[in-house]
């Protein structure tokens, strides 16, 4: 994983997904922009692939996403094809901007 650009807000590194019954540490590429439309700020990423996070994803359950900077309710979605989960979240992301 490789840092954001110094313009662009993001993380790359240590994570941790938290559920109602369990934590899952992982490893993310998170970033996030501002939308003018709906006035949020919306972030998004990739989780690491890992047989805990596809049952975390298929289960459907609520997650949150702590990073070292800071922590945010998230919701994961669709995996790629390496198996990785597209995790978003809108308002205060898990890192500094």
């Amino acid at each position: 994983m490789t840092a954001p650009a110094p313009d662009e807000p993001g993380y790359d590194g240590p994570a941790e997904l938290l559920s109602r019954h369990r934590s899952v540490r992982v490893a993310v590429r998170l970033r996030g922009v501002f939308q003018p439309i709906d006035g949020k700020y919306h972030w998004h990423g990739r989780v690491a692939a890992d047989p805990s996070v596809a049952e975390l994803a298929r289960s459907g359950a609520p997650v949150v996403l702590r990073t070292p900077e800071g922590q945010a309710p998230a919701r994961l979605s669709d995996e790629d094809p390496w198996g990785r989960f597209r995790v978003t979240g809108t308002g205060r992301p898990p890192f500094q901007f």
